[in-house]
């Protein structure tokens, strides 16, 4: 079949063969027989040079324990463009790493106007990706095509405007095939209505 695949795009297109991926698009492929391994150990240190952050020292979670970010409108300012090359640098950092989305998302609110406070938090995601470059996502061969869901929400979350923000992950088997973390657009007045809005969303975020 793959093999049918080649021939029919090669008799469209000027391609060749160059064997199994390794690296695309700052993506690393790694396979052990019938296993993958994808990283983006190298995009990671990149930025982190990129940022002065590559001797920094380690952190062993990307925020700290009941920390809340918030607008702090009386903080100082910072320069927006720098705070938003970290964010974006940051967000495709998310394609392998489920560990820093939820974070990510939360920093990255606050780019009209980031303030000292929200720098320091990026830094310290910065600092936890600095001890965890090697981190990524293994795929195995597995028999199982049952699709499973988990979910989480932090009801009313947010400490700006009570909004809650909630997170899932899809898996394929055992393997996991897609994750997301979304800030409600409305505010919940119980968990049991957001349980409802929450599975609606999910079924969206699916079935598109």
């Amino acid at each position: 079949m793959v093999e049918h695949f080649v021939q029919q795009i090669k008799s469209k297109f000027e391609m060749s063969l160059v064997g199994e991926i390794t690296y695309f698009l700052d993506l690393q492929f790694k396979k052990i027989e019938d296993i993958i391994f994808i990283s983006q150990s190298k995009y990671a240190k990149n930025i982190l040079k990129k940022f002065g952050l590559d001797n920094a020292s380690h952190k062993r979670t990307p925020t700290a324990t009941q920390v809340k970010v918030t607008k702090n409108e009386n903080g100082v300012d910072v320069d927006q463009s720098l705070y938003r090359s970290m964010i974006g640098s940051l967000l495709y950092l998310t394609e392998s790493r489920l560990d820093i989305t939820f974070f990510v998302g939360v920093c990255a609110r606050y780019q009209a106007k980031p303030k000292t406070s929200h720098l320091a938090q990026v830094k310290r995601i910065l600092r936890y990706v600095n001890g965890t470059c090697d981190y990524g996502i293994l795929y195995s061969h597995d028999t199982n095509s049952i699709l499973v869901w988990y979910y989480d929400v932090d009801w009313a979350g947010s400490a700006n405007d009570i909004k809650s923000t909630y997170g899932g992950c899809f898996f394929l088997g055992s393997n996991l095939i897609s994750w997301f973390s979304k800030k409600q657009n409305c505010v919940s007045l119980s968990m049991l209505k957001l349980n409802i809005l929450l599975q609606g969303a999910i079924a969206i975020n699916y079935y598109g």
